[in-house]
């Protein structure tokens, strides 16, 4: 039986890269993502590979439209392999500039979302006695990163959530690893919001995030999709991507030092 890959966030970016990539491979792969469009334009892009593909427009913000997709796919696959949690939107912005709603804006999207799925599938994995689970996190959720509390929150947050879960269902034959990426040169900054009770502010940093996507360590959708793949094949419990290694690493080690870089860098 083919194997079969479900990946929210798969419309652009490192969640179509990926999706590419296992359908390189042969896996059947479930798209899920809100623009039906650009789902259905990835999907288009997978029509001849060896495995099969389906789009299922969903929100994961909504359990009940991420239990319907996990059913459809069910239902047209029989069998669902690995979990690719994917989905996950940006705001940089000091505290005080950052509203209520923002807060449950990332919390739902970075955090609920995966737990809406892993919850949906974990069931079937844990009936079945295999399955992976592989959590799209962030260098920023190893380390903190100057005006993202809210970010680096929730992106803490799913490092909690996979090593926790890590640790509970490997013996149970499940495994469950963490991608932690840098900076990401894909449509990112379509995704990101900027807050900042000064217009001039708000423009100046979202200036030098496009100078930063703009730099040469700047990690490619493609090296994203490529730890992905290792992290599952490899049952790896972490692979941090490209320089955010170095940063995540220097902060482990020197965890002060780094501090007061950052706080000068605001």
């Amino acid at each position: 039986m083919t194997a079969t890959v479900f990946i929210t966030g798969a419309s652009q970016g490192s969640g179509r890269a990926t999706a590419k990539l296992f359908a390189e491979k042969g896996y059947n792969v479930v798209l899920i993502a809100r623009q039906s469009d650009r789902l259905q334009a990835t999907a288009a892009e997978l029509a001849g590979s060896n495995g099969q593909s389906l789009a299922i427009p969903t929100d994961v913000t909504d359990a009940t439209q991420v239990q319907t997709a996990i059913a459809k796919a069910w239902e047209t696959f029989s069998n669902i392999d690995v979990l690719v949690n994917n989905a996950g939107i940006c705001l940089t912005g000091t505290t005080e500039n950052t509203s209520l709603e923002d807060w449950h804006r990332l919390m739902d999207v970075n955090f609920w979302g995966y737990v809406h799925t892993i919850d949906a599938l974990l069931p079937h994995f844990l009936e079945r006695g295999t399955g992976s689970i592989i959590n799209v996190g962030s260098f920023g959720g190893k380390m903190p990163l100057p005006n993202m509390t809210a970010y680096c929150a929730s992106k803490y947050a799913v490092t909690g959530l996979t090593e926790t879960l890590h640790l509970e269902l490997e013996a149970k034959g499940i495994h469950v690893g963490a991608v932690h990426p840098g900076v990401i040169n894909s449509s990112f900054m379509e995704r990101a919001v900027f807050r900042s009770t000064d217009e001039n502010n708000a423009s100046e940093a979202q200036e030098r995030m496009n100078a930063i996507l703009r730099s040469p360590w700047v990690s490619q959708p493609e090296d994203i999709a490529q730890a992905v793949w290792q992290a599952y094949q490899q049952k790896r419990s972490e692979v941090i991507v490209g320089a955010a290694f170095w940063l995540t690493e220097a902060y482990r080690l020197f965890p002060p030092l780094v501090r007061g870089f950052l706080g000068q860098a605001r």
